[in-house]
């Protein structure tokens, strides 16, 4: 008779705060469902998703906002931080942006995390639907800037898990002015003709890695900016894409460096470039220094291995030397094909040569039909090889 009387006003309470219009945090923690959501893909939910994630920012007990199995649409999301506790966004189903692409387009991002320290993503599939957007770049109209899929801001001590991204209208993933972010089975699709759709674009951050991914787009799968340090990428695999690139650097005189940086256990497929170093040629204070590329595999890549400090992705180019002072590159066991026949090729800065380039262990050839060998180019490059190294190094 106690456990019906306990139960009993278990229930009444319930129905009490129900009444009450009090949303009460599920074992899954703040359900956006619960805040007006609803996941028909029709729906605008967005300020369900903005009320569900208050609610878990201010909780103390459980600070967890939940999306279950359903498509929900939604426009821009700005989850504004600091929040009380660790706070987790689980995504069980799909997030979907509007068909027109003003409806976020004209947004820097998508979603956007902002001053969140201590944060938790779990995917779930977000899908920008960015055809409409590509084809107004392509078409030569005038377009809106185009918005970023999801955005961490000055965040801190964050983990990305298992995230599907499709079709962004520009970068999928951005992470800028933050630190200790791991970025973990996450996987990421665009057609290789869209343009500037990076897969993972990181600047002004330190402590990243990046670990355990596919990434299939129409620019780089990994793009490493200005003021950006300390960053471990290993077990990616690239393709389609441009590669995997630092850079580009030296768009302004006063730019941040970029330093230890770790490419590893890595494959890249039929992309444009393998792993890259590039920036402007104009005068920048910038540099890039203490880079490992190990243990990479390339299949039929352009360029598998380049510097290129006479970057001009537009032909709109400053054609002056490039400050920006490239030093301490290390390429050890990169194997597999190269597309082009220059499949080793360090085009440097004349005022400021590349210096302290190793190549160690390196075979490259060149997958062409008329059996031509792969060959090596360097221009204000001055470094060492050790080990086997095909093609020949020009050093």
């Amino acid at each position: 008779m106690s456990n019906f009387k306990t139960m009993t006003c278990t229930i009444v309470s319930l129905l009490f705060l129900f009444c009450l219009n009090i949303t009460i945090p599920c074992c899954f923690g703040y359900n956006v469902v619960s805040f007006g959501a609803r996941g028909d893909g029709r729906t605008d939910s967005t300020s369900a998703f903005l009320r569900a994630w208050s609610a878990a920012c201010r909780s103390t007990s459980q600070p967890n906002v939940y999306i279950p199995r359903g498509t929900f649409l939604v426009r821009t999301l700005n989850l504004n931080g600091p929040c009380k506790r660790r706070i987790e966004f689980r995504i069980d189903g799909t997030l979907v942006a509007p068909v027109n692409y003003n409806a976020i387009g004209h947004s820097e991002f998508w979603i956007m995390f902002y001053k969140v320290s201590g944060l938790n993503v779990y995917g779930g599939t977000i899908n920008a639907r960015g055809h409409g957007y590509w084809s107004c770049r392509n078409g030569g109209k005038s377009c809106p800037q185009g918005a970023r899929s999801i955005q961490f801001m000055w965040c801190n001590n964050v983990l990305l898990k298992g995230l599907t991204s499709l079709d962004s209208q520009r970068v999928h993933v951005g992470i800028g002015y933050s630190s200790n972010v791991r970025v973990e089975n996450v996987k990421i699709t665009a057609p290789s003709g869209s343009p500037n759709t990076d897969g993972i674009h990181v600047q002004n951050s330190r402590g990243i890695t990046i670990r355990g991914s596919i990434i299939k787009t129409g620019d780089d799968c990994i793009s490493i900016g200005p003021g950006s340090m300390n960053m471990w990428i290993e077990q990616i695999g690239c393709g389609p894409g441009h590669g995997i690139s630092v850079g580009s650097l030296g768009s302004s005189n006063n730019e941040e460096g970029v330093t230890n940086i770790t490419v590893t256990n890595s494959v890249f497929t039929k992309t444009q470039n393998g792993v890259r170093v590039k920036s402007w040629a104009r005068p920048s204070g910038g540099y890039a220094r203490n880079l490992m590329f190990s243990n990479l595999i390339m299949r039929n890549v352009g360029y598998p291995i380049l510097i290129d400090q006479n970057y001009c992705p537009d032909n709109n180019c400053p054609r002056q030397n490039s400050g920006v002072k490239v030093s301490q590159v290390t390429y050890k066991n990169v194997k597999g094909t190269s597309s082009t026949q220059q499949a080793i090729k360090f085009d440097c800065s004349k005022s400021n040569p590349c210096t302290g380039i190793r190549l160690l262990d390196i075979k490259l050839t060149h997958n062409d039909r008329l059996r031509r060998s792969a060959v090596s180019y360097c221009r204000n490059a001055r470094g060492r090889r050790g080990g086997t190294v095909i093609p020949r190094s020009c050093f």
